[in-house]
């Protein structure tokens, strides 16, 4: 049977990209004792089933400061570990086929520009150029940001793991959270199935169980699940890295980069209910399959090595959680809620690491995370901030 420590400096609840690296930031700040508790093992929820997207393309301000931050946590992260999550520079476009995303495009280049990214617009000729496995002559240009690119999702929940144990965290698996101890408004302890952990300071994760934690914990969390599905096809000189720049089709919510001599894409419906799923649903592919025929028309000549579908989560906003807990008495002194909705390595080291700021001093230089707390929500779950209009097309949030 499991056991826990009877006390701690620091708790955090969930063992993937978010809760590892928040663990990880802790315990090097000098805190003192963290503890990491994860009902299953580290990584087996949808860290270990995403496809490794790292871009700083982001709709918001917020989004771009988090995509820069995590991209160069994992540029560094070989100098800090001694491993690394396996990050590639591979380049992103993200095409416009109508001159209203055109004006889109322009407006939000200025935005990321003004935040510090390395992007800017190519036109449609050069992107056929840049890209020459995608069907010419379709776009009529794309942002393009050249160190965007994306990791080994394995590989990443393996520097993690490394990084926990080799920092001193004390990880409990197969451990789950059950509630808060609190007294006159702040934490004093975690419930576990293990027993109570004494502790002043909490940070909440979870990913698309993120919900039922805030349950456990007495806070209502706006945060849902939702299937998203992958697929990897056999190889074509066409899938050549070299020939394969990565590229997002907002419009149609399709992704794609190099893997293995083929090309991994993703897709999310957001037509189906919400909730877990993990179920590979072959007609929604199907639909999806012709639409990538006419991007990247290779994708019709091969076949697939593999297929899967995973529950990633989403806020209805599509931005992160980042703030203190709120239970119905009101904020919950000591307990932060940290989510990256769905933006697991993406956001996932920014989100830890400002997510970890907080628990610490209340306060981070990360990102501004002022309208990020779960204050913005109405007892619906509807957020009164504008949703960051570059993510996967999710179910409306029940």
């Amino acid at each position: 049977m499991t056991t826990v420590p009877r006390r701690a400096d620091a708790v955090v609840v969930g063992g993937g990209t978010i809760g590892a690296w928040t663990a990880w930031f802790l315990q090097r700040s000098g805190v003192g004792d963290v503890v990491l508790v994860e009902r299953e093992t580290l990584g087996q929820g949808a860290s270990a089933r995403a496809a490794g997207m790292v871009r700083a393309q982001g709709g918001t301000e917020a989004a771009v400061r988090l995509g820069m931050y995590s991209r160069d946590f994992y540029l560094a992260q070989h100098d800090l570990l001694g491993i690394d999550s396996g990050f590639v520079e591979q380049g992103y476009f993200m095409p416009c086929f109508t001159e209203a995303e055109v004006e889109q495009a322009h407006a939000r280049i200025a935005m990321q520009q003004a935040a510090g990214l390395d992007v800017g617009w190519v036109e449609g000729h050069e992107v056929d150029r840049m890209n020459p496995s995608m069907a010419p002559g379709q776009t009529l240009g794309a942002s393009y940001a050249a160190e965007d690119g994306y990791l080994e999702p394995p590989r990443n929940v393996l520097a993690y793991t490394t990084a926990l144990f080799t920092a001193g965290v004390h990880v409990c698996e197969r451990t789950s959270f059950t509630g808060l101890a609190v007294e006159g408004g702040r934490v004093t302890g975690v419930q576990t199935s293990a027993g109570e952990i004494a502790t002043g300071r909490v940070v909440l994760t979870g990913g698309p169980t993120l919900a039922a934690v805030g349950t456990a914990a007495g806070v209502r969390i706006p945060s849902g699940g939702a299937r998203h599905q992958v697929v990897v096809t056999e190889g074509h000189p066409d899938f050549a890295p070299q020939r394969l720049p990565m590229v997002f089709d907002v419009a149609s919510g399709i992704y794609w980069r190099p893997c293995e001599g083929g090309v991994m894409w993703g897709m999310s419906n957001p037509e189906e209910q919400p909730g877990e799923a993990k179920r590979f649903d072959d007609a929604y592919f199907g639909r999806m399959r012709e639409r990538m025929a006419v991007l990247l028309p290779a994708t019709a000549d091969v076949g697939l090595r593999r297929t899967w579908a995973a529950t990633i989560d989403y806020t209805p906003d599509h931005l992160p959680i980042l703030g203190p807990a709120l239970g119905v008495e009101g904020l919950i002194d000591g307990v932060v809620v940290a989510a990256a909705g769905g933006h697991g390595m993406m956001w996932g080291p920014g989100v830890a690491r400002a997510a970890a700021d907080l628990a610490l001093e209340g306060k981070t230089d990360v990102v501004d995370v002022t309208d990020l707390g779960l204050d913005r929500f109405d007892e619906q779950g509807r957020s009164r901030l504008d949703p960051d209009p570059i993510a996967l097309p999710f179910p409306a949030f029940a």
